[in-house]
């Protein structure tokens, strides 16, 4: 056997060369009762950080959830708040266009912030969160000084729902992903924290928008937002890191196809895709709603931000629950309630009270069903993997998110401007993504209720 000096002048060339050496090391140092501090960080640095071996807390893994929380505000934030944008345009640049065409321009920023995710988990998994994030800083905030000179439908799609969202789908991913690497045990609630930056935006960003076009315009409107977000993405680009080095593999198409030839991943995507046809219908369409149900001016204007400050506390509180009792078990519940309340409370509602009192309670049903499908994806993936399958499950998804808004405003002109159809609409999308959720559920455990998942 080798002296303690020759096994720590040699360099394995291969991890199982390591792995023998190591393993004969401690042998020796069994024996010698003697355990070398250097031999110790030359194996961890060797090795990498293992995988499994969550801190769930410490400095740098909330400081990731606090730059997360930044770029999720920005961006997520953002795409919470194109309701402002549908009733906007169709009062003053697009007013010569019908409520569906326009529904377009919200309904593919949303698509393409979930689609791209397929390049943006990739980039995330192969180079790590830095460079993707720096990107989508970039394209997001040039998108929004594009969108401040748009006049005609083109020029605001193109900026708006292209290039902007272009950019929030690199800021998303790569945070989400960069962020699972850190937890595990309290995942769902680390996740809920970071993620209800996209609610504090969906109210910030609302409101200050509307006063700011008052007050300043729209073009100088979209120009102060664009600083504010870059300010916030200045501080997520340097707080968000991953815990794990970057592990890239060649880029093949076969590989977007693979996780779907596992049925609970499947059925999650198939749930979420349907969750997603519905689930931003309140978000785009509430304020038109509540406007042709004779709501005034003064408090239709806060509809949002109401529906996304009660999505903060659906995002934190229950994401704990998750922790506790199983991510899926959560979300399924959440998931109906939203689409019971949809048709029990938001079809009826023909005045203020009920209109505020669904806003209130599917703002904090459906924040914790958006926050957690991030970490039902991680339940049942490795996490080096993270970012690649998140980005395919939100990419499939996403034609939710891209046919839901037309078709409910296809609904509302065949209805000659009624509302009833779209809110059925979007209950029974609800319904139906519940529904697939609790089908990839028995697949992992089977139908025992009090299983946790």
């Amino acid at each position: 056997m080798s002296s303690n000096a020759e096994i720590s002048s040699q360099s394995p060339t291969s991890l199982q060369d390591f792995n023998d050496r190591k393993s004969e090391k401690t042998n020796v140092d069994v024996e010698s009762g003697e355990v070398s501090e250097s031999e110790r960080f030359q194996n961890q640095s060797l090795a990498g950080p293992d995988p499994d071996a969550f801190p769930d807390g410490g400095f740098h893994a909330w400081l990731c959830i606090a730059g997360g929380f930044c770029t999720v505000f920005s961006s997520f934030g953002w795409v919470n708040c194109i309701g402002v944008f549908q009733d906007y345009y169709q009062a003053n640049q697009l007013a010569s266009y019908t409520p569906s065409e326009v529904a377009w321009i919200p309904a593919m920023e949303s698509f393409v912030l979930f689609f791209f995710g397929l390049f943006s988990g990739k980039a995330a998994d192969n180079y790590g969160p830095r460079w993707p994030l720096l990107f989508g800083t970039i394209l997001h905030v040039f998108g929004l000084m594009m969108v401040s000179l748009s006049k005609e439908y083109y020029q605001i799609f193109l900026a708006q729902s292209v290039a902007s969202a272009i950019g929030t789908s690199f800021l998303f991913y790569p945070t989400v992903a960069a962020a699972g690497s850190w937890f595990k045990k309290h995942r769902a609630l680390a996740y809920g924290i970071m993620v209800s930056g996209s609610s504090i935006g969906g109210v910030v960003l609302p409101i200050m928008v509307q006063h700011l076009i008052v007050d300043v315009g729209f073009g100088w409107a979209m120009r102060i937002t664009a600083f504010l977000l870059l300010g916030l993405l200045v501080f997520g680009n340097i707080a968000v890191k991953s815990r794990l080095p970057p592990a890239p593999k060649p880029f093949t198409v076969k590989q977007y196809f693979v996780p779907f030839t596992e049925l609970p991943f499947l059925l999650l995507a198939i749930g979420s895709f349907f969750i997603y046809f519905g689930a931003f219908l309140p978000f785009n369409f509430i304020i038109v709603q509540a406007k042709a149900a004779g709501m005034p001016d003064d408090l239709t204007n806060y509809l949002v931000p109401i529906i996304n400050a009660a999505s903060v506390f659906g995002r934190i509180f229950p994401a704990h629950l998750g922790d506790v009792y199983g991510v899926f078990n959560v979300c399924i519940i959440f998931t109906l309630f939203s689409g019971i309340i949809s048709l029990a409370l938001w079809v009826p509602a023909a005045s203020t009270a009920p209109i505020i009192v669904f806003a209130v309670l599917y703002g904090f049903a459906s924040g914790l069903t958006l926050a957690i499908i991030p970490a039902l994806v991680a339940s049942i993936s490795d996490v080096r993997t993270l970012g690649f399958r998140v980005g395919t499950l939100y990419a499939f998804s996403s034609f939710g998110t891209l046919f839901g808004s037309p078709i409910a405003g296809a609904i509302v002109t065949a209805q000659d401007g009624g509302y009833s159809g779209l809110r059925v609409f979007c209950g029974v999308s609800l319904l139906a993504g519940g529904v697939f959720i609790i089908l990839s559920r028995v697949k992992l455990v089977g139908p025992g209720l009090l299983v946790k998942k």
